[in-house]
């Protein structure tokens, strides 16, 4: 019986939730055919030729950083979702060869975030403006809350830097995501430079980071009083989301 295969693309991968999650699900089902790699491309040309010469050996693929946006050009069609999001983490190849670009983020976030919400949860931090950003702009936006991105640099555009944090700021926008990369395994005593003292508990911070399960971002809105959640429970909900959708026929 032929392999099924799907895997994780991205960049410095080896720590990847997916491919134990993956590899874990398919034993659980009895799946013995399947099997789920690690992609470790070391740009998007690389990336690129791989697509172009490999992409026909599997059924799908998640996307990861730093991939998320420049992947799109390479992809023969969007869903409507990651078309309005701009970003693409779960991509299905079509039984002509064609790959569709999806974002599973935006459902698994949604999951995740809504049973934290509370009424004077009104505006949104967002720090970083990678792909995994956009999808928790989109859902914070679809529910009509205000969203600003906080950045390293301006870049020309209407950004937050982080010398602009001013208590009043944290005081209004009481929903904080982390969607850096600051605070990763091994790197875990590293966090993104906000005002911490100006947290309280009417504070939910969000990181986007899974390993460790308590990042120093995390630990220091706890310290303060407010509600933390990392990102293992969106993991999960958007790769049962991208089995989903690699099952459906097309």
């Amino acid at each position: 019986m032929k392999t099924a295969k799907f895997g994780l693309i991205g960049k410095n991968i080896s720590y990847s939730f997916s491919k134990k999650y993956f590899t874990n699900k398919f034993k659980d089902l009895g799946l013995q055919n399947y099997e789920y790699d690690n992609y470790d491309f070391d740009t998007i040309a690389a990336l690129e030729f791989f697509l172009l010469k490999k992409v026909k050996e599997l059924k799908g693929f998640n996307i990861t950083i730093p991939y998320k946006e420049s992947v799109i050009p390479l992809l023969n069609s969007l869903s409507k979702t990651a078309k309005k999001v701009g970003s693409v983490n779960t991509v299905k190849v079509l039984q002509n060869g064609q790959l569709k670009g999806y974002n599973t983020d935006v459902y698994g976030f949604k999951k995740s975030v809504n049973p934290l919400l509370k009424k004077h949860h009104k505006k949104v931090l967002i720090l970083g403006t990678g792909g995994a950003s956009k999808a928790v702009a989109y859902v914070f936006k679809k529910k009509g809350l205000k969203v600003k991105f906080v950045s390293r640099s301006k870049k020309g555009k209407p950004y937050l830097t982080y010398n602009q944090l001013t208590k009043q700021i944290i005081k209004k926008f009481t929903i904080i995501v982390n969607c850096t990369p600051l605070g990763t395994f091994p790197d875990v005593e590293k966090c993104p430079n906000i005002p911490y003292q100006y947290i309280t508990k009417k504070h939910i911070l969000f990181d986007l980071i899974y390993n460790p399960s308590e990042t120093l971002f995390l630990r220091k809105g706890k310290n303060q009083g407010a509600q933390i959640q990392n990102g293992s429970k969106m993991l999960v909900f958007q790769a049962e989301k991208a089995w989903k959708l690699w099952n459906e026929k097309s």
